[in-house]
């Protein structure tokens, strides 16, 4: 077996083990499935006639100036409503502020610069959660801006959800979360959930683009783990040159013989331990 037969065996074998909780197979699964996207924000929010017309992933928000930010999901309901949904398995990327960073990114993504504040959507942030990320032990925890004092409700349109992954139970969502815990879409609770994970688990053309995903994120790793390298290997080739350019200024200040050897640790930049080190190499 080559060395390309036995990667391809490798991804057919990290294929089988992918389930919804891992967010690039997830994306392709909803990648323009408003099926797929219906369930989840009916489930999540309890509301049975929602309707998506649109969606999409892998959305890229760029900030000039700033860090830019991708989305998992970004969908839209009849009423202009946004949803972006985020798959997150390590508790670290599905922090308080990364909640209020997406949804401050939606915002900025979705207003024209001639329309008026107030003609901003309802937005909602939802985060899958492999745990229980914020140890309330609740299915759902939904976020909203309150008074302090009267506890009212500041209704400015932005509502944050984090759907605990680990719940399971008899309800709705407990079947949800089951289903994206799944590797066998025999096993799901969920038909539409079923039939789009089996597509790309089992189907010829399903499988072959899942190979292509799994190709491409290789790819795209080397060439950053590349490009990570020659930044490292520039930086620590400048840091030697500079380095050399200390030693050879010190180096002619001791030859000119007429500055002391805390003047030439001062002007070059090195420690006096160093010039006196050269000082002893060049009289030796």
């Amino acid at each position: 077996m080559d060395a390309k037969e036995r990667l391809h065996q490798e991804d057919l074998q990290r294929l089988r083990g992918f389930r919804l909780l891992d967010d690039d197979f997830m994306t392709k699964c909803f990648e323009g499935s408003r099926e797929c996207m219906d369930l989840v924000l009916r489930i999540v929010l309890e509301r049975p006639d929602l309707k998506a017309l649109e969606v999409h992933t892998q959305v890229f928000v760029e900030n000039l100036l700033k860090r830019s930010v991708r989305l998992d999901i970004v969908a839209t309901d009849s009423a202009g409503t946004k949803y972006n949904v985020e798959i997150q398995r390590a508790d670290k990327g599905a922090g308080r502020k990364r909640a209020r960073y997406n949804a401050s990114a939606m915002d900025i993504g979705i207003l024209p610069k001639s329309d008026d504040f107030d003609s901003l959507p309802e937005v909602y942030i939802i985060f899958i959660t492999e745990n229980d990320v914020l140890k309330r032990g609740e299915p759902v925890s939904r976020i909203q801006r309150r008074f302090d004092n009267t506890y009212e409700t500041f209704d400015d349109g932005s509502h944050i959800l984090y759907v605990n992954g680990a719940y399971r139970g008899p309800t709705p969502i407990g079947k949800l979360m089951h289903d994206f815990s799944c590797t066998n879409p025999a096993d799901m609770n969920y038909d539409v959930l079923a039939q789009r994970v089996k597509y790309f688990k089992e189907s010829k053309e399903g499988v072959a683009t899942m190979c292509k995903v799994m190709e491409d994120m290789r790819e795209q790793s080397m060439k950053e783990g590349l490009a990570q390298g020659m930044k490292q290997g520039m930086k620590q080739g400048m840091k030697q040159g500079m380095k050399q350019g200390m030693k050879d200024t010190a180096l002619r200040m001791l030859q000119a013989g007429k500055y002391a050897l805390e003047e030439i640790a001062a002007i070059s930049g090195l420690s006096v331990e160093e010039v006196q080190k050269l000082s002893e190499v060049q009289t030796a």
